[in-house]
């Protein structure tokens, strides 16, 4: 069994954390990973390296929030267990990959502060049903090999409108200044149905290509309008979001950008024709 070395043990005092998380002045990043392929977990590829070199590259985290595009839901979730499981949501890939166990603990406090300052809604505490999905854990573990950082998810509601969650994300700013790193994880570009897996390095469809250019100067521009309003971006948007699942994770990243903050993109590479790995450092 792949596991990761070094996790916070549960004898660790969760309310110490908690504790440890009082405001500072300087804010973390916050990022968009564009996630691709569960693989990318245990490869030594070049998104994970990127990732890796990454997390060396900013502040080390007090705790981790990520949202990710595979824990979709009626209303909206926070992870509040000590100890989340690691979910294991694919199929067809190598047993090292289902082997993989990502051990970080949660942090029970953290959640419900964030229930708590959350008012547009009400959040759930989920105590047992989820933990974490492949969208948080096939990123974080090269960023943070050593299971060392608490980590939560928040689920995204399906059922929900583009511009409630770009709304939602904003209540979560306080977080920033509590050394959390808040991470949307998906893939701006995503249609699995139309993937040529078997070329996974091939070029991007033209439509792919044109829609990445046009998120890019709109994220880099903070021109955020039509980024929610994504439906109005034409035939490309259509072919590129058949489903917002993997879309939602980048409204909510920037949702946290305020004005005049500096963006890098990171990993802006088309994979398998109609997937995109463009990602995004806000701060």
């Amino acid at each position: 069994m792949i596991t990761t070395a070094g996790a916070v043990s549960l004898g660790t005092s969760i309310k110490a954390l908690s504790e440890n998380l009082t405001e500072q002045d300087e804010k973390m990043p916050v990022l968009f990973i564009g996630h691709g392929s569960p693989m990318n977990a245990i490869e030594n590829n070049e998104f994970s390296r990127t990732w890796s070199a990454l997390a060396q590259d900013m502040p080390r985290p007090k705790a981790i929030l990520c949202v990710s595009a595979h824990w979709l839901t009626r209303g909206t979730h926070v992870t509040a267990m000590e100890k989340p499981k690691t979910i294991h949501d694919f199929g067809g890939f190598p047993k090292a990959l289902f082997d993989v166990e990502y051990p970080a603990v949660g942090n029970p406090e953290l959640a419900k502060e964030v229930a708590a300052n959350i008012k547009s809604t009400t959040v759930g505490l989920d105590t047992q049903e989820w933990g974490f999905d492949h969208g948080s854990w096939s990123v974080v573990r090269p960023m943070y090999p050593n299971a060392d950082i608490p980590l939560l998810q928040m689920s995204i509601d399906y059922y929900k409108a583009p511009q409630y969650h770009y709304d939602l994300a904003k209540e979560l700013a306080f977080l920033r200044k509590k050394g959390v790193l808040i991470i949307g994880s998906g893939n701006m570009v995503h249609n699995l149905g139309m993937a040529t897996f078997g070329n996974l390095n091939g070029p991007g469809y033209d439509w792919a290509i044109e829609l990445n250019e046009t998120f890019k100067k709109k994220i880099t521009d903070g021109d955020h309008k039509p980024l929610i309003d994504y439906r109005s971006l034409g035939k490309a948007a259509e072919l590129a979001i058949p489903t917002p699942d993997h879309y939602y994770p980048l409204l909510y990243s920037l949702g946290l950008q305020e004005k005049d903050e500096k963006v890098n993109i990171f990993n802006d590479k088309a994979v398998a024709g109609s997937l995109t790995m463009t990602s995004v450092r806000i701060g």
